[in-house]
């Protein structure tokens, strides 16, 4: 063999390497569970599982088998925290019950931890600006333009060891600093509330937001479906949201990774 030939041969296998490296290496899937109205289950890459805003109890929209509390309980589906937006019954009814037979943590305002009940020592309390850990999660916590008594509407930024995120709107209307969140976190999957009626922006203002403020990888609306109307229903979502390629209409219970 020529040298030459010998260069060509060594650069290939060189390449080739690389190119198994790289394979092996890729990055672990972020795991997202819709359950239904704002409930969310998400698995790190690194394994650990969070639940936000869980109403499944009750709730029409939740499977059967995630309204079962021994769910909760058992080691290899329990939640390391539950992270609650604000103090409504759609999304926080739930939470008092869940922790007690999970173990976990509770990641919300101090007055609404307080409101639900959460011993001291199981909390995470959390303000507008905000920071927790639980795991490899670094949680963040965002503003929501929302009413509520006790404590304030809150979203959450979930950042992973990777630098990816998940951003959940919480319950809102659309704001000029949802531009800062995309600034400072840059979502790479945005759950964005999109049920209009009397909680918060419909379908149609949800899609401007998506094309407006961010540049997500992934757009998964939530907060329709579960309650009857005025809330919108996931046709309705549907044809508000159009062509955006990012979509990804989420059905409850159905694993979806990124």
């Amino acid at each position: 063999m020529t040298p030459h030939r010998c260069l060509v041969s060594l650069y290939l296998a060189l390449a080739g390497i690389a190119t198994l490296g790289t394979a092996q290496t890729a990055p672990a899937p972020i795991r997202i569970t819709w359950l239904g109205h704002a409930g969310f289950q998400i698995v790190s890459p690194g394994g650990t599982r969070l639940l936000i805003d869980p109403w499944v109890l009750e709730n029409p929209a939740t499977p059967a088998g995630f309204r079962d509390t021994a769910r909760y309980a058992a080691p290899a589906t329990a939640p390391a925290a539950i992270l609650v937006t604000h103090a409504h019954g759609d999304h926080d009814a739930d939470v008092a019950t869940l922790a007690r037979v999970s173990g976990a943590q509770v990641v919300a305002t101090g007055d609404h931890l307080e409101k639900m009940q959460i011993p001291e020592g199981r909390y995470l309390s959390i303000n507008i600006g905000g920071r927790q850990k639980v795991g490899d999660v670094e949680i963040f916590a965002v503003p929501a333009m929302h009413s509520v008594e006790p404590g304030r509407a809150l979203g959450y930024v979930l950042r992973f060891t990777d630098g990816r995120t998940v951003y959940h709107t919480g319950d809102t209307w659309a704001f000029g600093d949802m531009a800062l969140i995309e600034q400072f976190f840059h979502p790479t999957v945005a759950l964005i509330a999109a049920g209009g009626g009397r909680a918060g922006e419909d379908p149609a203002t949800a899609a401007f937001v998506a094309r407006t403020y961010f540049h997500s990888r992934a757009v998964i609306p939530m907060h329709y479906g579960s309650l009857p109307p005025p809330f919108a229903t996931q046709t309705e979502v549907a044809a508000a949201f159009g062509n955006d390629r990012r979509v990804r209409l989420a059905v409850p219970g159905r694993e979806m990774s990124f």
